[in-house]
This record gives C-alpha cells, structure tokens and sequence, in this order.
C-alpha cells in the first residue's frame, strides 16, 4: 500500500474510533455503574449497600474467603433510600432502615407521587440471604443489644424496644415516655441499660433507662447542651460532649463554633467532672460531621473529633482525671472516616495527608501516635472496616465508581471485592483524568480544583463533509464550565466522590461535559472542606459578605487564560450552595458569564433567615438582613442578563422551592431567557434514577443551544 494511501486509512480508522467513543458516551451510560455505600462490619462479615440506576439492594461478604452474598433482591427504583445499616453483634442480621424522614408537614418523601403514602421504617434480614426482609416498625436508628437478639431504634423522639427472631414477628414496645426528643442511643454492655441524651430545646440531658425497673436516672443535670454520650468497657461510666445552652435569641450557624468540653459521669452516682475543654469556639463541624464523634477505648482511652489546633484531627484524653489530650496524628491535613480495631489499640481513618485531593487510608498505634500509610495511588479510599486479619474499605479512582476493595494485614496487595466488572454500559475507557490546579484569589487567597479537559483528539460534534480526509484535531478554543459543588461542606476531588449518590453524579457528569467538548472546572471555593479550619470559616462567607465569589473569579478568570478556552464563551452550573454560586455569578456577572444551570440554589438570604428557619441555618439575625440581602443573587438582578435553567424538586427539604418560585417571576418580568425543571415530590438530592436523567438530559439541551461546542458542520442545536 502507498504510504500516503496507508496514512489515510490509518486516519480514517482512529477518526471512526473516535467518533464512535464520542457517540457512545452517554449521560445514561456514564450514570449505570453500581455505587457502593453505607459499608460497615463485624467480626468476619461486613454488609453494604450498591446502588445501580436507582436501584438499591444489600450486600454482605464474609472473610478471610471474601465470599458475596446479596441479601434483599429489590428489582426497580421506588425512589426509597436504604440506610443506617448496622449487623447484629453476631453476625446473624443485618438491620436497616427503608425511606426517608418526614418534613414539615409530616410527611417523608414520596418522589414517584404514588397514592400509597410513604413511610420511614426499621427492617431486619438474615445474612444468609434465605429469607425476605422483616418490617420491624416505623422508626429510625437501629442499634443492637450485646447479645444480638433485640434492637432499639427511635420513632419521633421516642425510644421503642423489639425482640428479633425467625420465628416470631417482631411486636416493638414503647420503652418509656420522656420530654423532649430521645437520640445517641446505646446499650449498655451487659445489655440491661440504654445510655441516650434528651433534646429539650435550650438544654438537654444525659440519662440511662433499667431496663429492669423501668426507671431513667440522669447524669451531671445542668444547664448546658449534652451530646454523643458513651459507655466505658465495664459500663461503669459514662463520657459525653458538653457546649453552653442555648441563650434567648441565639441562632445556629452551621459554620460557626461554640466551645466544648469532655466530660465522666459515675453511673452509680450520677456525678460528673470535666476532663478537658476547648481553648475556643472549636465544637460545631468536628463533632456533627464524624459518625463517631466520641468514643471510649478498651484500652481505657477518650478518643474525640476537634479542630482546635485548625485541622480536624482524633485526639486522645485519659478519662480519670483533667489533662491535656494528645493529638493522634499532628499535621496540615484532614481525618474523616474511622474504625477501632476490636482490642482498641489502632484506629484506622481516612484522610488526604499527603494528597490533598484524594483521600487514602491511615492507621495509628493509640498508644504510641505512631500511624502507617495503608493505601496509596490515585484511588479515593474511606471508610475502613477491620474484620479480623482484613481490611474492607470503600475504593474509587478517576474512571471508576465507587466500590468496595479489601487487603490482608500481613500483605498490601488490594484486591477488588464488588463489583466484579463493570457493567458494559459503563464507559470506563473514554474518560479523562482531571488535573489538580491552583489559583490565587484576589486577597490571595489560594483555590484548589480540579480541571477537567477534553480527550486529546476529540473531533467536533458532527461529520466532515464526504470526500474529505478527516482530522483529529480538536478545536483550539472551546467553551468552558465552572462547576460549585454545595453543602458548603464539601470538597470535590480527583475521582469519584465517596460521599453519596449527589456528588458522584456530579463528577460524572463533569466527565460526560468534557466527553461533549467543554472544558470544565470543578472549584473548592472557600467554606468547603479539605484544607483546614481557617479555610472552612473564612471571613464574610455567605450571607455575610460572599467572599468566595472572588474565589468564582479567580476559577473565571484562571480558565480565559488557558490556551485551550474561548475566554468570552464561559458557563456556571452547580447544585445547593454552588446553585447559589451560579446564580451569584449570573446577577452579578452576565458581562463575565454566558449562562447558567442553577439546581436548587438559594437566592436571598435575608428570606431564608426568616422564614426557611430561625436564621436559615447560618446564624442571620435581625441587624445581619441587609448584608444578607447585598450577598444574595437577588440583590443584583438589574444586571442578570444571561440565560438560566432552573431545577428543583417541589418537596425539597434543604432549600425551600419558593426560592427558585421566586427568581424564576423576578426574571421573567425583566424578559431574562429562564428555562425550568420542576420535579414534582422530589427533594434535594434527587430519589429517583430517571431525575437524575432528566436533569442532566434537560442541562445538556440548555448548554448545547444556550454555549455549543464549536461544530464541524456549522450547525446550531435546537432548542
């Protein structure tokens, strides 16, 4: 064959591949992996929950043969969540809970409208996998009695008491009748007392129920909010979390602090002593965002979540008298998941020491602070289980969902657990590593994130007219997005994202963005997660201010210099608090911003510190309304000019609908081009597979007519 005529085919050839890539990638195929969550175990056995198109269905693997089994057999998306797994202490039974709490009107989401209301309930199955599910009762929070034959879970504030059995259908019993709102519940070790704290509004207390004589005696009563109490090994004592009552008038800021203090109670005497307090407003974030805030080792040690030395770390505290605790692992960095080995000498966690934007997982020696790197590379691991001589975790990477892998102790091969292929669908090969960038804010400030460009080679959209030889070269300039992830307590990062269904979706859809031509970058503005204390409490943030909009600045200004963006033709989108963001962006930028996909976001402040909640969750009193209003996207709505797509579930429990109800009016009465997606009964982090589809499917179309990739055939999409 003539070279050239040899050269022409090959062209031909990688142009068709590409192509066919390009084509092959959909939303529906990049959204069809199975992710898992919820992992968690005992003795030899751990359970999970895999989530596949909005389908959920419980797991269990049992070691050293890391044998599967699947243990409910759920065939289509009912839009109810599966949660609060937890195994019996030996083993037998897994015990879940089915559906989601109820809002304010008292009622738990119902995001397929069925006539057949919705319920929140407690359910148990058998870990052999031979038996249907048990409804226990309606409730929340199932903990397990030492010995594994009885379960106790909450139900609007109360405590109930079930005997499990595969003989006899569970009859649930009230355990008592008390003020306030029942929570952090335990069993004692022998199993005769449960340990939990009562919510009464300004204060609450820490009592412990006999189950013998039906009496509740309380703990060190004060005046103060006490929380996450905890048993000692022989039950003898009792640890808990203080902070300061509430005062008249005091708004919660879920950003803010409060002080804290550690403190024992003798459960034979009901008397107390403070251990150790905070040397500022350091309670708040550290204690509420672990899952075990607070625990009491075997070795006779307090190990607890603080940030006061401005990194979230684990500390330790000899509970017999007042001393100074010792942080287990001092450094720049953060710990977020972890688990005690059974003889409560290691605690195995996950942080991103060492790499800012993944996490890998770590283990310290309590007793000396010496800690290991367990996992390295470019995975995303968490939330380790110890079982036995095994180490499970939860395992991610750049082109793959989030799974479950495992490693011995004696040998630091990883071996993959579940799934054991990824479905064909799945479009692992087409996708692009996105790259770790920097860039300095205006008061210098500097912002991570994570910058996702389009494969190398990627053809236009379209076909080159017939006759002429193809080329693989990708235009020079492209449209790109900025993407705000919400909470604000969050971190986006190099790879699947461990924390939930919402932000996996949202980095698969950043992937499939690129697949389509943008250049897209994810931004962790300040107030997220990651990189320490000051960062996550930064200065005039939100409604005092908004000063990560200079971060949303920086990230526009960072991508018009790059060689690969056409610097005029830049999108937003983002979900919560990055919808907040994006509709900032848009009001106050639509010289800077084409246009925009706002999820859900909040668009006035000083509305949501009135009537969503007491302060709207951020603290905004009465003289913060008009500094509230001046950070909102409302304040600027005379400069929105730039087109808009709205989406949001109508039984959204996070961010009121009337916001988006709201905006949508103010805009269309100054003839601002708004596109909307309402999903009935849905709520915020989307129940349903099919939502998740139509809302990026109904992006999609928006980005294509309202900012195109550049097309070969000079086409311009339908609206």
């Amino acid at each position: 064959m003539h070279p050239t005529c040899y050269l022409t085919l090959l062209l031909w050839l990688t142009f068709d591949s590409l192509v066919a890539q390009h084509q092959l990638f959909t939303i529906d195929g990049v959204l069809s992996a199975p992710y898992s969550s919820n992992l968690t175990g005992v003795g030899d056995r751990v359970v999970w929950l895999v989530t596949e198109r909005g389908v959920r269905n419980i797991w269990t693997a049992t070691f050293p043969d890391a044998k599967l089994r699947q243990l409910t057999q759920q065939r289509t998306d009912d839009g109810q969540d599966l949660n609060d797994l937890t195994l019996s202490p030996d083993g037998r039974w897994v015990a879940y809970v089915r559906g989601t709490g109820k809002n304010k009107e008292g009622v738990s989401p119902n995001p397929t409208s069925s006539p057949t209301s919705a319920e929140q309930a407690v359910y148990v199955v058998s870990t052999t996998g031979t038996a249907e599910p048990i409804r226990v009762g309606v409730g929340s929070h199932p903990v397990w009695s030492p010995e594994g034959k009885r379960l106790v879970y909450g139900n609007g504030g109360q405590l109930y008491l079930a005997t499990i059995s595969d003989k006899i259908h569970p009859a649930p019993t009230r355990l008592f009748t008390a003020r306030g709102s029942q929570a952090d519940y335990s069993f004692s070790p022998d199993g005769r007392r449960i340990l939990f704290a009562s919510y009464r509004g300004y204060h609450s207390l820490i009592g412990i129920y006999l189950l013998d004589n039906q009496q509740i005696n309380w703990l060190a009563a004060g005046v103060d909010r006490d929380q996450f109490p905890v048993w000692s090994p022989d039950g003898r004592q009792v640890a808990f979390e203080r902070v300061p009552g509430s005062r008249h008038g005091e708004l919660e800021n879920i950003q803010g602090g409060r002080p804290f203090a550690i403190w024992v109670a003798d459960v034979a005497t009901g008397q107390g002593r403070e251990i150790w307090h905070s040397p500022g407003d350091d309670g708040g974030f550290a204690q509420y965002y672990p899952t075990a805030p607070l625990r009491w080792t075997r070795q006779n040690q307090l190990l607890f979540f603080s940030e006061h030395d401005g990194w979230m770390h684990v500390y330790k505290v000899a509970p017999t008298r007042a001393n100074t605790p010792v942080d287990l692992m001092p450094g720049a960095f953060e710990v977020e998941e972890t688990c005690l080995s059974a003889d409560g000498r290691y605690l195995y966690y996950a942080s991103n020491e060492a790499d800012t934007d993944r996490r890998h997982l770590w283990r310290v020696n309590v007793e000396t602070a010496h800690r290991e790197q367990l996992t390295s590379g470019k995975g995303i691991d968490t939330d380790p289980v110890v079982v036995g001589q095994t180490l499970v975790y939860r395992d991610a990477a750049w082109n793959e969902p989030t799974g479950i892998a495992w490693r011995s102790m004696t040998n630091p091969k990883t071996t993959a657990l579940f799934p054991a292929k990824w479905p064909n669908t799945f479009p692992k090969a087409a996708l692009t590593e996105p790259q770790a960038i920097t860039f300095a804010a205006a008061d210098g400030l500097v912002v991570h994130g994570q910058l996702f460009l389009p494969p190398a080679g990627l053809p236009p959209a379209g076909l080159p007219p017939a006759g002429l030889l193809p080329t693989t070269t990708a235009p020079k300039q492209r449209p790109a997005l900025l993407f705000f992830h919400g909470g604000p307590m969050r971190q986006m990062l190099l790879g699947w994202h461990y924390r939930g269904i919402y932000y996996a979706n949202a980095y698969a859809m950043n992937q499939y963005l690129a697949q389509q031509g943008y250049v897209v970058l994810a931004v962790n503005y300040r107030a997220g997660i990651g990189y320490g204390r000051a960062f996550r409490r930064a200065d005039k943030q939100g409604p005092r201010g908004a000063s990560e909009y200079q971060d949303v600045l920086a990230a526009a200004t960072f991508l018009q210099n790059h060689p690969a963006v056409d610097p005029k033709r830049l999108g937003l989108w983002g979900g919560s608090y990055g919808g907040y963001l994006t509709a900032l962006g848009l009001a106050r930028n639509s010289d800077l911003f084409a246009c925009g996909v706002d999820l859900h976001g909040v668009h006035d402040w000083s509305w949501r510190g009135n009537m969503f909640s007491p302060g709207g969750d951020w603290g905004i009193g009465e003289a913060e309304t008009k500094e509230a209003l001046a950070s909102s996207p409302n304040a600027d709505l005379s400069r929105w000019r730039s087109p808009c797509l709205f989406i949001h579930g109508d039984d959204d429990r996070n961010v009121a609908f009337a916001e988006t109800v709201d905006l949508v009016q103010k805009l269309r009465s100054q003839h601002v081009p708004t596109d909307v997606l309402i999903l009935p009964d849905e709520v915020h982090g989307f129940l349903l597979h099919k939502s998740w589809l139509a809302v990026y499917g109904a992006m999609d179309r928006f980005l294509q007519y309202y900012l195109p990739v550049p097309r070969s055939l000079g086409t311009t999409p339908k609206k």
